[in-house]
Formats: structure tokens, sequence, C-alpha cells
């Protein structure tokens, strides 16, 4: 059974960094079909998409708030994902959650189970 599963969180001080890996398994389970996005959700908030990069790495998107501290990247030979994620501020807290979506399948989808990044000094 498919599956992702995110690595890489943990407590940082302000202006830290950390890199988030997203494994993906699952027999006959490869990522280069599909978008993948990194989501987070704070305590008492709403989740958010916080960046997603097409099949092939073409086209990279990311929320606003994370601009230029930010960097998505994947690697389809190895079937991962990561975000890498510099100067960290408070507002950064956040369960990360790894997702693969396949183009024109909505049903087709796989959601890791999360990791926590904490951002406090």
């Amino acid at each position: 059974q498919a599956q992702l599963v995110e690595s890489g969180g943990g407590l940082v001080q302000p202006g830290g960094s950390l890199r988030l890996s997203c494994a993906a398994f699952g027999f006959g389970f490869t990522i280069n079909k599909y978008i993948m996005r990194w989501y987070r959700q704070a305590p008492g908030k709403d989740r958010e998409l916080v960046a997603d990069i097409t099949e092939a790495g073409g086209r990279i998107t990311y929320l606003d708030a994370v601009k230029d501290r930010f960097t998505i990247s994947r690697d389809n030979v190895k079937n991962m994902v990561y975000l890498q994620m510099n100067n960290l501020k408070p507002d950064d807290t956040a369960v990360y959650t790894c997702v693969a979506d396949k183009p024109g399948y909505p049903d087709d989808n796989y959601w890791g189970k999360g990791t926590l990044v904490i951002v406090s000094g």
C-alpha cells in the first residue's frame, strides 16, 4: 500500500533552518506522476498550502508568507520530496504534511501523517 512518510521536524530557534523530507513507499508507487505538496496546520488555525511542485519540477508555487525563505524540491528517482526552511519564525510553528496529487484524478491522492515543527527561542 502506498504511503508517504515525513521526517525532519523538530524544535528550532527563530532564524534557524530545518529540512523536511517526504519519502514515498509502496509497491509500484512512484511520485513522478504526482504533483507534490507541503501543507501545514498550526494549532487553532486552518490548514494552508505551503508549497507545491509539478511532476517534473517545472512549476513551483509558494505561500506568500514563506517566499524567499522556503524551497521545495523533489527527486523522482529516489521517490523523495524536500522542504528546505530557512530563517524560521515562530509563525512557522505547525504540523507539516506531505501530499501527493495525481492531476486529473481527484481521488488519487495520498497524505502523510505529518511532522511537527516548533520555532521557539
